[in-house]
Formats: C-alpha cells, sequence, structure tokens
C-alpha cells in the first residue's frame, strides 16, 4: 500500500464516529430543480434514470475522508468482473451547491460498458474554500487506490470527470494529482478563470459574491493568485494526462478551453472535444444529451484508460 494511502487508511481507521449533514433545503442543483428551469425551452427532455442496472452493485456511503466529526462519503457503483478501470465523477453547482446523486445516470451508464464509477461529495465554498474541494477530490483517489484490491478495482487505470464546477475541480485535480489520474473529462467546467470572457460572468460585480468569488473568498481584484492558481490551464505540463472537453453551446463555459488544448498539443499531450449544439449548460442530467456524452467518454476511455 503507498505511503499516503497508508498514512490516510490508518487516519480513518482512528478517527471518531463521524456524521454526513442532511440535504440542505437552500441546495436546489439537482435533476428536478433543474429540468423545471429547463423544461419551456427544451419540452422534448426528460431526467435521465439513475435505477441501478443488473448485475450492477453499490457500495453505499464509504466514508473517504474525515474532519473532526464531518464525513466526506463516496459511493461506488462496479459491474461485475476484477481489476476494473475506474471513473470518479465530481459533481457541479458553482463551488457552492450539488449532490454526489448528479452523476449516478452517468456513472451507471459507464458500468454498462465495464468500467466502476465513484460519486463522491465534497466540501462546498460556504463550508471550506478553494483549495478544499480539490483536495477531496485528490483524497478520494487515494482511497479509490488504497481500496483497489477490496473492491476488485485497478489502481493504475483512474480517470477524473465532472461537470461545471465540477468539471473545474476534476481538471485541476488530476493535472496535479503526480501522475495518480491517467485521463480526465471535463464538461463544461471552466479552464481559465482569468480570460474577458470568464471575469465577465464569475467576477460580476452585481453578484456580491459570485459563486468564484465565495469559493476564493473574493472577487479577482482582491485574491487574483487564487484565481490564477485554481485555473487548470497553469498546469499543463509534458506527461500530464490526457483531457477530454465535452461542451454545451453556452459559450460562457468554454473560458480558456482552445487554449488550453492549444498548450497541450505543442507539449504532445493529447486533448479531444465534443461540443453539443442548441445544449444548455447542465446537459448531462438529461436525455437526449447524456447518451452522446456517455458515448464520448466511452471513447476517449478506450483510448487512454486501458
Amino acid at each position: 500500500m503507498p505511503v499516503l494511502s497508508a498514512v490516510l487508511a490508518a487516519a480513518l481507521l482512528a478517527a471518531p464516529p463521524c456524521v454526513e449533514p442532511p440535504p440542505d433545503p437552500s441546495n436546489t442543483y439537482d435533476a428536478p430543480h433543474t429540468y423545471d428551469k429547463l423544461v419551456r425551452d427544451y419540452p422534448d427532455i426528460h431526467i435521465a434514470s439513475d435505477a441501478l442496472p443488473p448485475g450492477v452493485r453499490k457500495v453505499a456511503d464509504q466514508v473517504y475522508a474525515q474532519y473532526g466529526a464531518r464525513c466526506l462519503k463516496l459511493d461506488l457503483y462496479r459491474p461485475p468482473g476484477d481489476k476494473l478501470p475506474v471513473v470518479l465523477f465530481v459533481h457541479g453547482g458553482g463551488w457552492k451547491s450539488g449532490y454526489r446523486s448528479e452523476f449516478v445516470p452517468m456513472a451507471l451508464r459507464l458500468t454498462q460498458h465495464g468500467y466502476a464509477a465513484v460519486t463522491l461529495s465534497y466540501r462546498l465554498s460556504g463550508e471550506a474554500r478553494y483549495p478544499a474541494a480539490v483536495q477531496d477530490v485528490q483524497d478520494a483517489v487515494r482511497w479509490v487506490r488504497a481500496h483497489a484490491v477490496e473492491f476488485g478495482l485497478d489502481a493504475q487505470r483512474i480517470a477524473l470527470a465532472g461537470g461545471s464546477a465540477g468539471g473545474q475541480i476534476a481538471s485541476l485535480a488530476g493535472v496535479t494529482a503526480g501522475g495518480d489520474v491517467k485521463g480526465i473529462v471535463n464538461i463544461d467546467g471552466l479552464s481559465d478563470f482569468t480570460t474577458e470572457l470568464a471575469l465577465k460572468y464569475e467576477n460580476d460585480p452585481k453578484k456580491n459574491p459570485s459563486s468564484a468569488g465565495a469559493w476564493f473568498g473574493g472577487r479577482y481584484e482582491e485574491q487574483p493568485v487564487l484565481w490564477r492558481e485554481a485555473s487548470p490551464i497553469r498546469y499543463v505540463h509534458a506527461g500530464m494526462p490526457p483531457i477530454l472537453f465535452i461542451g454545451s453551446a453556452q459559450p460562457r463555459f468554454s473560458a480558456g478551453r482552445e487554449a488550453m488544448r492549444e498548450q497541450m498539443t505543442a507539449l504532445g499531450v493529447a486533448s479531444d472535444e465534443l461540443i453539443l449544439p442548441g445544449t444548455p449548460h447542465s446537459f448531462w442530467l438529461f436525455d437526449p444529451w447524456l447518451q452522446p456524452t456517455v458515448d464520448k467518454t466511452v471513447t476517449f476511455l478506450q483510448q487512454y484508460l486501458q
């Protein structure tokens, strides 16, 4: 067992009992609430199913990190097999809201292609500011590596995926994970907080604070170092994991994407892209858009996680 994983495992075993906070009624970033906002403009959509497919086992409520009496938990979904490649999903919600259940439909569809999938909770900005969420995701990766044999997973084939804020967090956690992550799927997540496009929305002076400002503890003018530091584009380097970018038709969430791909290409790092025309943000919660998202993700994983 790697040293970091052993330390983490020992800390969890020695920790006192802990709890996961109950759902917050003000936290409304989920499929039903988002559906209510979108269905008028997109009447043909429906919420993607989260029904467990035959043969898929759910290992629920696994504590992967603990802060005092506060638990951070994940759910593992695994199809039959051994030494399965694993994809960890990071939910969206503007760094301040959302639930790990957001990615259950996509996780379950990946299990039908032979992948184990993990949905995880992390500390939101109201509880802990940047970089806590990024550290949480990396802790979840270490938990998977430490428990790979127990659950029939392949510790050498781990990918991160996420949507919106979760896409940005997954990208940042993956490019700074030191080799533990072999691929990243960024679904409509920012790649650079400091572009003019990103600042137009994420640093909007009419929002006090904006979602990003709450995560960083200040506007760009007040915390420029953190806004730059949290931008995945700042960590492009040879040998980093390949990234699949899947985007909506909303330009706001593409900030830094093409520039990051150009930098990756210049260093010989693979990337790919799928832009779904006519789609709103949060498209991955709904059919008919989830299936092309899954199809492209499977193609990417088959190339880089095998």
